[in-house]
């Protein structure tokens, strides 16, 4: 009986602690969660405008040190997917970009963010451009909150590189897909 109610405590204590844990979110008002991604946000060879979407968050861990981002398409014919945005080193008071922050010679992305190389093979958002024929495919744009000021890289950098970093600095992260095809 002791066991059972030790284990029945330690279950309650448990709840207790997850019920109090924060959860990161990711909004946009340009894209709703599994919506159709506007033309607007559509990569200009596709007849888009390129134009990266206004994004916001929050519920990050009060220890945040930066935040980084990335948009990334699992269904591109590659073998190994499609980076469309990395952005890293965004300060941790920041918590939204907006509408056009992935020009990388725009105004709009936060003082400090480095935006990296894509697999369009340049710094910046690409938006959707799946090949003509193919399923819609699905984009992920993820936020991630980091547990150091500064990752290595600068623009030059590959999604890959800043991947692996995540991998180990990630503290939390919250997702939001969107969908485009022809």
């Amino acid at each position: 009986m002791l066991k059972v109610t030790a284990l029945a405590l330690f279950a309650a204590f448990l709840g207790a602690e997850a019920a109090g844990a924060q959860t990161m979110t990711l909004t946009s008002p340009d894209i709703a969660p599994g919506g159709k991604i506007a033309d607007e946000q559509v990569y200009k060879g596709c007849g888009g405008g390129n134009i990266s979407p206004a994004l916001s968050w929050s519920g990050a861990p009060k220890n945040t040190k930066s935040f980084a981002l990335s948009v990334y398409d699992p269904d591109a014919p590659t073998g190994s997917g499609f980076w469309h945005w990395v952005v890293f080193n965004i300060p941790p008071g920041v918590t939204s970009l907006a509408k056009d922050a992935g020009d990388p010679k725009g105004p709009a992305a936060p003082r400090g963010a480095v935006q990296s190389r894509t697999d369009w093979g340049v710094p910046g958002y690409g938006g959707p451009c799946p090949p003509k024929g193919d399923a819609p495919h699905h984009y992920h744009f993820t936020i991630f909150a980091v547990d150091t000021p500064k990752l290595d890289g600068d623009e030059n950098t590959s999604a890959a590189v800043v991947g692996f970093q995540l991998h180990f600095h990630t503290l939390a992260k919250a997702e939001l897909m969107g969908v485009w095809g022809h």
